[in-house]
């Protein structure tokens, strides 16, 4: 699995993730979501493999649908109406917006996945470390704590399973206190761990004007011409949203801008921006089975 991403500047990687989870919260548009979708879900395959296939498959696709599902029938706007249920609605432009919404808030989700994955808590900290050191410190504890918990949990679990105390020995009632006692276990153990990371932090000088620190990060050519092209398609994809030429609208009835040059040139430079990592993993992929061949 490639994961070349991963090696570039901290502040290229961050520029790319907030930049395409704004766009994404943002726009509306049928088009800019479903590429957004597209890029997050390969992206998030190519990342991780079939631990990613199977969170998309089983619990990303599904949830989109319960959203496409929920909307028209809570909300009633819309002009063309399809039927009624007990004398509710059911509007085509509530059922668009719907699926609309669940594909807006599934790829936020992979996206932000695909961010905990590349974006670890010590490039977090090396951009803003020195900027809000306290709040940086606390968000990138944040941001590691549910893997961190899903791993210690399971320690506990295998460890009170060892002297016969897990979840799966026992009555109901033996089986909710030894479910309770591994939570107690697992509470004490983040709060520990809290307490010695304050403690190591403030050992090293952590906030403290003129502490230097060892950063293994280097922006080099290749960073730059990176975050020139993501610079590029930002300012491309805020052009056209000021401009109206991605203007999409739902209700009362679908209505969209029509189609002109510089709605083309957004289209290919909103999906370059979001296929930039997977494009670089495949580059990656590609000259390394080409070197591999040649040898």
């Amino acid at each position: 699995m490639t994961n070349t991403f991963d090696t570039y500047h901290p502040i290229v990687i961050f520029s790319f993730f907030i930049s395409v989870i704004v766009f994404t919260m943002f726009f509306m548009n049928p088009f800019f979501l479903a590429v957004s979708f597209a890029a997050s879900f390969v992206y998030s395959v190519i990342i991780k493999g079939i631990r990613a296939l199977k969170f998309n498959l089983l619990f990303a696709l599904p949830m989109l649908l319960v959203i496409a599902i929920i909307n028209p029938i809570f909300v009633h706007e819309g002009m063309t109406i399809l039927f009624y249920i007990n004398d509710n609605p059911i509007t085509m432009e509530a059922i668009e917006y719907g699926i609309a919404e669940g594909v807006m808030l599934v790829s936020v989700l992979l996206w932000f996945t695909c961010y905990n994955e590349i974006m670890t808590s010590d490039k977090f900290i090396y951009l803003f470390g020195r900027i809000i050191p306290a709040l940086s410190l606390i968000i990138s504890m944040t941001l590691r704590l549910i893997p961190r918990f899903k791993n210690q949990i399971k320690l506990i679990s295998h460890a009170q399973k060892l002297i016969g105390m897990d979840t799966n020995t026992g009555t109901i009632v033996q089986r909710a206190r030894h479910g309770i006692q591994i939570i107690s276990i697992l509470t004490t153990w983040s709060l520990e761990n809290a307490i010695e990371t304050s403690d190591s932090m403030k050992a090293r000088g952590y906030g403290l004007s003129g502490r230097t620190a060892f950063s293994p990060f280097r922006f080099d050519q290749r960073d730059t011409y990176c975050l020139v092209v993501i610079t590029i398609t930002i300012i491309s994809c805020i052009v056209g949203q000021i401009t109206g030429v991605s203007y999409f609208q739902y209700y009362p009835d679908v209505q969209w801008a029509s189609i002109q040059p510089f709605t083309i040139v957004m289209w290919i430079t909103y999906m370059f921006l979001c296929f930039l990592p997977s494009m670089l993993e495949i580059r990656e992929d590609f000259k390394w089975r080409s070197l591999k061949s040649a040898i």
